[in-house]
């Protein structure tokens, strides 16, 4: 969708603010462009849409050669979000996101009805706060108003320059969160800038990181956390950036370990086998777990012993929300259930195989072959669960 060839950007006074970049932006794709003030990636966005034109070199949307087409038109056509958001502040939030399509010619009914649709995408009942002006709204709201107003033509491409830098870390968070939803939704193809290494991580599907002027690693970001390509990127993305792969490395069946279970109207069992059970319902799924300290001695079913279970994550989670739900919960396991709604049980992941996950994707990347298929020189924890790798299904009474 997004082609550079050889672009370089060099200002009168001899600064050459990009030099001779090239790379691709798939249809659909969201690129992170990662660097310290002064290295060129604001001005690799702005080039896009002509804001900022290069000294030499080519850019191509869709195929077509920007600098054929009329700067005017092609910005209508592209979505931009700044950080301080840009709103008409004696405009309300509706006219503000129907800003474009008016521009576009739009019939004013249309335009409204579309801007009141992007307002409730960003979570923002059109209803409730169309008829507001900008300084009615906190930072974060009008965040949200700017990316709806991006979106309100519809345009392919969508340049965001740090749009949540502005706000406080728990706003951008979940500004984050949100512009991840949206982004699953429409699918758009996205340029976004932004200094913060763990916001490039967290959002692109690929990262650009950048240098002076040039771009010394294009690649995914488990790739650029698991094998930076140059001592700079290294240092760049940090000592820890071990910990920061945990953000983009998923849970996955096989990481699992597969403790004894019981269900919740068996007979409570003599003895469990193990420290403590899973407890699922009559369908498999999750329900909670039982000590073997609860269960010796006692009497009735299981569902009179069982407890509520509070440290899960759904299969395809990130190993540091796993991480931090053991944490959170004091848990030395979770839960793991598929992504459905029944919650069925696969089974649990311990802190040693949340660390084997995390060395089995590093050596994946390192070796360009599927996670399954490393295989690890490890000692593995014993009797962290019970009966490690094979289901146990506890005999009652």
């Amino acid at each position: 969708m997004i082609r550079f060839e050889h672009v370089t950007k060099r200002y009168p006074d001899g600064t050459i603010a990009v030099d001779d970049l090239s790379f691709e932006v798939a249809e659909g794709e969201l690129v992170t462009l990662v660097g310290p003030s002064g290295c060129g990636k604001t001005t690799t966005m702005k080039m896009v849409n002509r804001l900022i034109e290069p000294t030499s070199g080519r850019i191509f949307l869709d195929g077509h050669d920007i600098s054929a087409t009329d700067p005017v038109q092609l910005r209508r056509h592209i979505g931009y979000v700044i950080q301080q958001v840009g709103l008409f502040p004696h405009k309300t939030v509706l006219e503000n996101t129907a800003t474009v399509p008016h521009l576009l010619g739009w019939k004013r009914g249309k335009a409204q009805e579309r801007a009141a649709e992007l307002l409730d995408l960003v979570g923002l009942d059109p209803r409730k706060y169309g008829d507001r002006y900008p300084d009615q709204l906190s930072g974060g709201q009008r965040q949200r108003v700017g990316v709806a107003r991006a979106l309100a033509a519809d345009p392919p491409v969508l340049l965001m320059d740090e749009p949540f830098g502005a706000v406080d870390p728990v706003v951008r968070d979940h500004l984050q969160s949100e512009f991840l939803r949206l982004q699953a939704a429409v699918r758009k193809t996205v340029l976004f800038v932004t200094h913060d290494i763990e916001e490039a991580v967290r959002l692109g599907d690929r990262i650009a990181v950048y240098g002076q002027g040039t771009i010394e690693q294009f690649d995914a970001p488990a790739t650029v956390l698991g094998a930076p390509a140059t001592p700079y990127v290294a240092d760049f993305v940090g000592a820890d950036r071990g910990l920061k792969r945990l953000s983009v490395t998923p849970i996955e069946e096989g990481d699992l370990e597969q403790p004894p279970v019981v269900h919740l109207d068996d007979p409570l069992p003599r003895e469990l086998g193990a420290p403590w059970a899973v407890v699922l319902d009559g369908e498999d799924n999750l329900h909670g777990w039982i000590s073997a300290d609860r269960a010796a001695g006692a009497g009735g079913s299981v569902r009179d012993h069982a407890r509520r279970m509070e440290a899960w994550l759904p299969v395809g989670a990130s190993l540091k929300q796993a991480f931090a739900t053991m944490l959170q919960h004091d848990a030395g396991w979770i839960a793991v259930i598929d992504r459905e709604e029944t919650g069925r049980f696969l089974g649990v992941l311990t802190p040693a195989r949340l660390h084997e996950a995390l060395r089995r994707s590093i050596d994946a990347d390192a070796q360009d072959v599927p996670r399954t298929s490393v295989e690890l020189e490890t000692v593995g924890a014993v009797g962290a669960v019970g009966a490690v790798g094979t289901v146990e299904k506890v005999t009652p009474r």
